[in-house]
């Protein structure tokens, strides 16, 4: 039988309207009916008709209640459907691992989070995540193939298309490793790879302090220093997936060796190794300091020294300050270059507040162009900790939406 070469077009473009549209539900949950949907796309109600008949027929979406409206009858909202299934966000750090269990309206159902060390490589560390997974899913009787989706944020540059992590430096042997692949054969679900600081972004855009803003920057301050960049509404990743690596830039050419191998990088003297570093030195120095009481002085870590600070320790205040001047200065020439209208600043270290945040934004008041910061705001991470895996669990849920959109031709 004869088959038009325009037929494979008009396929791809119902499936593209089909994701579109669910996309739109998605991000104005309650709020969106057909008609605007219509409007939005450039399709008739004819066509938007069938393409939401579909979607409620398999379970994905559902009408929810009526928005008021002061001129007749209001129109009929949509709104996916959460129970429709459940996914995974995974936050991987160079000492932590937190993992979410959420539905399709991105709703938290259980969170687990574990030590972990990225320093003994993909083969330990994914046998770790594998093994809190199932313990998390069985507590819900919940198998592993009932998972529509996983997301998974990593701390190093990523190639998306390979599944894979390109030179991280504080991901020793895993550069090259299939982590996507490598998960995908192991729980036979589709799996998502992006970097954490990109996932940051991504859960502040949908869910925090982001929300509404079309172009931001978020900075994740951990072991660490990455960016994440949402420009237009879209993650911007660059050419090969190293876009937002703020923590290598240089700050002084005859500084401390950075872990990437270059000298005086902004994580060399700001990132959380570094604070760690500084602490350990003053208290083997005997200097004056609430943390001289941690014992052995290589145990002392940079929460250590952010718990300290918030306590009033004068030291450890110095030092948050100092590295706060220090991201600041980064960020200014960020805030020249791309001109964001929102900064948020995320990871463990951030969580001090004003004490790292207020010179942050000092530097960048003194750095950047006026006509930048005008209009960018600094701020903290609305969702804490949780930024990145929030942020993975709305990109499984893309993931999801994207198979559903694909499962049969519209009509």
């Amino acid at each position: 039988m004869y088959t038009s070469p325009l037929s494979s077009f008009v396929v791809n473009d119902k499936l593209s309207n089909r994701h579109a549209a669910l996309n739109l539900i998605r991000f104005n949950p309650g709020e969106i009916s057909r008609v605007e949907i219509a409007r939005r796309i450039g399709l008739t109600r004819a066509a938007v008709s069938s393409i939401i008949g579909d979607l409620i027929n398999m379970g994905i979406i559902r009408e929810a209640e009526r928005i008021t409206s002061a001129n007749g009858r209001p129109p009929v909202v949509l709104e996916i459907n959460p129970e429709y299934g459940r996914v995974v966000g995974i936050d991987i750090g160079a000492s932590h691992i937190s993992l979410l269990l959420a539905d399709m309206g991105a709703s938290i159902i259980d969170e687990c989070d574990s030590s972990f060390d990225i320093g003994k490589g993909p083969e330990s560390g994914l046998k770790v995540l594998d093994q809190l997974l199932h313990e998390m899913l069985s507590k819900h009787n919940i198998p592993i193939n009932r998972i529509l989706a996983a997301g998974i944020g990593v701390p190093g540059p990523i190639s998306v298309d390979a599944g894979a992590v390109i030179s991280p430096p504080i991901m020793p042997n895993w550069d090259g490793f299939p982590i996507r692949d490598s998960l995908e054969k192991l729980w036979e679900i589709p799996v998502s790879l992006n970097n954490d600081a990109e996932l940051g972004a991504l859960g502040e855009w949908a869910a925090g302090a982001g929300r509404g803003e079309r172009d931001l920057a978020y900075i994740k301050v951990g072991t660490g220093i990455g960016a994440g960049l949402i420009l237009d509404g879209e993650i911007y990743r660059g050419v090969t997936g190293s876009a937002g690596e703020i923590g290598h830039l240089t700050i002084d050419e005859d500084g401390p060796l950075c872990t990437c191998g270059n000298r005086g990088c902004l994580e060399a003297f700001a990132g959380g190794r570094a604070i760690a570093q500084q602490a350990q030195d003053a208290v083997s120095n005997k200097k004056r300091t609430h943390l001289s009481t941690i014992q052995p002085i290589e145990s002392i870590t940079a929460l250590d020294v952010a718990t300290a600070a918030q306590q009033g320790d004068l030291f450890s205040q110095q030092i948050l300050e100092r590295a706060g001047t220090q991201i600041g200065i980064a960020i200014a020439g960020l805030v020249n270059f791309l001109n964001p209208g929102m900064v948020i600043i995320g990871g463990g270290v951030a969580q001090t507040g004003d004490i790292i945040l207020e010179p942050m934004r000092q530097a960048v008041q003194r750095r950047s162009l006026p006509a930048a910061t005008h209009v960018v705001r600094i701020t903290t991470a609305m969702l804490g900790k949780r930024s990145s895996s929030i942020g993975a669990v709305i990109q499984a849920i893309s993931i999801a939406l994207k198979q559903v959109a694909a499962r049969k031709e519209v009509r």
